[in-house]
């Protein structure tokens, strides 16, 4: 799998809006199948409190697997240590066209950067040459590197400029 491309950007920047947006333009208008893997910081609850999946899982089951006519899921309880983004994406190809990468913002893979002003936070992007592009709203961003800066409002022009990174043909 190689069309894998990373949202990454500091807490608050829109990275979960814009993975949102994308997912709706890549399958409105190329019918591709999309995989949306985030990190996450803190524990979380698949399942809501009081179903029978939640209570296997806080009485200590280590793999608990949820499944329905319209979608399925698997939760593992974590022994050792968090697994790594490749280990994850091992999960994500099965039938899918690309994967958004949400958080993992140090990883190895490409990225685009959401970025805004009103944070002021550093830019990710000048010091990691994994980033391919920065998504923002601020009209007078100034970076160092020389990779193209991309309106974050603008989903239609993020989203084929993914496509043309990652070598989609009907772009």
């Amino acid at each position: 799998m190689t069309n894998i491309i990373g949202i990454s950007g500091w807490s608050g920047s829109g990275k979960t809006q814009l993975i949102i947006n994308l997912i709706r333009f890549f399958k409105d208008n190329y019918n591709l199948k999309v995989c949306a893997l985030k990190h996450a910081h803190h524990s979380f609850k698949l399942d809501q409190k009081g179903k029978d999946s939640y209570r296997f899982f806080e009485e200590g089951a280590n793999k608990v697997i949820i499944a329905s006519s319209k979608q399925w899921a698997i939760v593992n309880r974590i022994e050792k240590e968090e697994p790594s983004l490749e280990e994850l994406l091992e999960y994500s190809n099965d039938n899918i066209d690309i994967v958004l990468v949400e958080g993992w913002k140090f990883s190895k893979i490409k990225k685009i950067e959401v970025y805004r002003d009103i944070l002021k936070k550093k830019l990710l992007s000048s010091h990691d040459e994994n980033f391919i592009a920065i998504a923002t709203d601020s009209k007078k961003l100034k970076i160092k590197t020389k990779i193209p800066i991309l309106n974050i409002n603008d989903t239609k022009e993020i989203g084929k400029f993914i496509l043309k990174n990652l070598n989609f043909d009907n772009v």
